[in-house]
């Protein structure tokens, strides 16, 4: 799964990947985007324009339009055949960009072991989602899921589900347009092996409202028996 991501970019990153979206003022950065938490998407609706929504997606179709966080994440393998993502997945995608996610490994006593994950290149992820929106009079509601599939290389090391990361403008371009449902289930597959790299953060990252920048700093790995 996606439970966790960051998206606090670099200038030269905003200038090299978003200099062509339209974007807030003021940008709002956060080093540990949890699930309900409000973040940018790039949406099919507004191509050229970064919006925010709400992490966890809520169906159209829904009785009280309530955000339990269960839905941040769709399996891509069936998502054409679920009742919350077939709508979506057919007419309402978006790219999340991020610089980074988060995936944990289990430690001594079931500690939880967080390391974050970003492309060697030093790029914008853009992660796969679709999204959606519930009204109630004139309130409305967007919210959005990440696409998931089977981990590659390096992700399998920690976790056996990855985000779909949509690589090249080509990609993004086919995905937040008109493409058949076919074409587009073609697109969610695993990332090439190689191109990602990690490290160890820190624990206070296991706490949802903690977002500051130290979350990006490694931390050393802790000896074991065998070191």
């Amino acid at each position: 799964m996606c439970g966790r991501y960051s998206f606090a970019p670099k200038p030269k990153q905003i200038d090299a990947q978003l200099r062509d979206v339209q974007r807030p003022l003021e940008l709002k950065i956060s080093f540990n985007i949890a699930p309900t938490h409000q973040a940018f998407v790039i949406a099919n609706d507004q191509p050229q324009v970064l919006q925010s929504m709400i992490w966890g997606l809520v169906p159209h179709w829904s009785a009280d339009g309530a955000n339990s966080g269960k839905l941040i994440n769709a399996r891509a393998e069936g998502i054409e055949e679920k009742p919350s993502f077939a709508e979506p997945m057919r007419c309402r995608r978006c790219l999340v960009p991020a610089d980074s996610f988060y995936e944990w490994r289990t430690g001594p006593g079931k500690t939880k072991i967080p390391y974050r994950i970003l492309l060697k290149n030093e790029g914008l992820m853009f992660l796969a989602g679709i999204w959606d929106e519930w009204r109630k009079g004139d309130y409305v509601k967007r919210t959005f899921s990440i696409i998931t599939t089977a981990p590659n290389r390096e992700i399998s090391t920690l976790h056996n589900r990855m985000p779909v990361l949509l690589t090249g403008p080509e990609k993004h371009r086919k995905w937040l347009s008109d493409l058949p449902l076919d074409a587009a289930l073609d697109l969610l597959h695993p990332s090439a092996d190689g191109i990602l790299t990690m490290y160890r953060v820190s624990e206070k990252l296991n706490a949802p409202g903690y977002d500051e920048p130290d979350l990006h700093n490694p931390v050393q790995e802790q000896p074991t028996l065998f070191s």
